[in-house]
């Protein structure tokens, strides 16, 4: 298999399915509604939703680099505040996350393979494979914190269980 098929496959299943690992990112968020998304069942921790946000950030931001924009994410893009907790918003910010791993997915099958040992931009030293694969990295992270998030929220009794 090509290496940038080998990427674009574990960006699918991180998110998708049949990932390694453990569940993927939309098999753990699989039964969690709005309100439970938006909670803050364990103290000082981000919520369901902000962390949604914030992977999805990481997918803005690295195709930002392919389109030739280095500038620094900032704190307003790398966590982004969440909207009103409704069924809507909540599928839009699931919607949004999917959308924009599927952009990364086709734009790694494009990318040059003579290219993955370069960056992606002056502005940032990380090679353009790390950066592809950081991404997996990074999504893993984090849904290893949803999936902590789900479990203690299956022990707040006005929340519905999933």
């Amino acid at each position: 298999m090509h290496p940038n098929e080998l990427l674009a496959e574990q960006l699918r299943r991180v998110v998708e399915g049949e990932a390694w690992h453990g569940p993927a990112v939309l098999e753990i968020l699989e039964g969690v509604p709005a309100e439970a998304a938006a909670s803050h069942p364990i103290p000082g921790a981000h919520s369901i939703w902000e962390l949604v946000l914030h992977i999805s950030s990481d997918y803005s931001l690295v195709l930002r680099r392919l389109a030739g924009d280095g500038h620094p994410v900032t704190p307003e893009e790398d966590w982004p505040s969440c909207p009103a907790p409704s069924a809507a918003n909540w599928k839009q910010a699931v919607d949004t996350l999917c959308r924009l791993n599927q952009q990364l997915r086709e734009a790694v099958l494009r990318f040059p393979v003579e290219r993955l040992d370069a960056p992606l931009v002056p502005e940032v030293r990380h090679t353009a494979y790390t950066q592809f694969i950081g991404v997996t990295q990074h999504n893993l992270y984090h849904a290893g914190q949803i999936a902590l998030l789900k479990r203690a929220l299956t022990d707040v009794p006005s929340l519905p269980r999933s």
